[in-house]
């Protein structure tokens, strides 16, 4: 007779949701340390995903980083001066549109552009708005107070409207933040890092800048995998869930340990790229030259921004 198959514990039957949940269906604490541990992993896939995008064979990463960099900055500064609202809304069509011929997801970069900046660019506006700080034609009346009310010195008027000039003001404010992000956001996603700092160099931004900006980016991204190495270690080996008071003296502990490990590398490091001949300037595995694509690129940015800002006087 064949002996009965054991019996497979209950909870290695559950699901991944069941298992985040408590008796009754309540979804358990979720600690500091696992919180922790995702925050780590999902800065490393981003950061992985953009060299990935930065090595695609679209149009901006087959540019020169030096070309890609001076046109970046002359549209900032077309940006900076245009103010009719469409004609900012042409410009980031024009930075759409590089997105998608980059091969550049639009969802994503959308979504990157537009998750806070330009959203907390439009709280911060949100008052000119009305005709108490800012007078002009008014569109929609709120409140009509009857009478001019006065707060000390300063005179509110007679109602609380929203003006026409109020809105203009706020969608020009947004849709420049909007395209000066869009702009800065493509260079960094198309352009590797190495090249990105090695390019600042046309600007004769010092070397020690340059070194602290790399230094900076390395440590980040080592520190990173460090911190996620500790917390992965102290899960791994934890047999009950813990409380909020040991899950503080943890994190406060890693602090103090990778300050530590950060001073004590730092010269390590330092002394291991110095001896691999480091001089102060940015290494980069590719060689930058000039092509006729790339001058093509400056002559069809420089174009543009004389068609944007002489079309932008124009219809003023």
């Amino acid at each position: 007779m064949a002996e009965a198959a054991p019996a497979v514990p209950e909870w290695m039957l559950r699901g991944s949701v069941d298992a985040l949940t408590g008796e009754g269906g309540k979804q358990r604490r979720v600690s500091v340390v696992q919180r922790t541990i995702q925050g780590l992993s999902r800065a490393l896939r981003h950061s992985v995903f953009s060299e990935k995008i930065a090595a695609r064979d679209g149009l901006l990463q087959r540019i020169d980083p030096r070309a890609k960099t001076v046109a970046m900055l002359v549209l900032l500064i077309v940006a900076a001066f245009l103010q009719r609202w469409y004609m900012l809304l042409a410009l980031y069509a024009v930075a759409l549109a590089m997105a998608g011929l980059s091969r550049i997801s639009l969802g994503f970069f959308v979504r990157r552009v537009w998750l806070f900046i330009p959203i907390f660019a439009g709280i911060i506006v949100l008052p000119s708005l009305f005709n108490v700080f800012r007078a002009g034609d008014p569109l929609w009346t709120i409140w009509d107070f009857g009478r001019e009310v006065r707060f000390g010195p300063w005179s509110l008027g007679s109602s609380l409207a929203i003006t026409k000039q109020g809105i203009e003001g706020a969608v020009v404010l947004v849709l420049r933040v909007a395209v000066s992000v869009s702009l800065a956001v493509l260079l960094a996603l198309t352009t590797r890092w190495a090249d990105l700092l090695k390019s600042l160099r046309v600007f004769l931004v010092p070397r020690i800048f340059i070194l602290i900006l790399s230094m900076t980016y390395r440590y980040i991204f080592l520190l990173i995998s460090l911190a996620s190495d500790m917390f992965t270690a102290r899960v791994s080996r934890m047999v009950r869930a813990s409380s909020p008071r040991e899950d503080r003296r943890f994190a406060a502990t890693s602090m103090g340990t990778l300050l530590g490990k950060s001073h004590t590398m730092s010269d390590e490091i330092y002394a291991a790229m110095v001896s691999r001949g480091y001089n102060g300037e940015p290494m980069s595995t590719h060689r930058f030259s000039m092509r006729g694509a790339d001058w093509a690129w400056l002559g069809a940015v420089a174009l543009m921004a004389m068609l944007a800002l002489g079309g932008d006087r124009l219809v003023g």
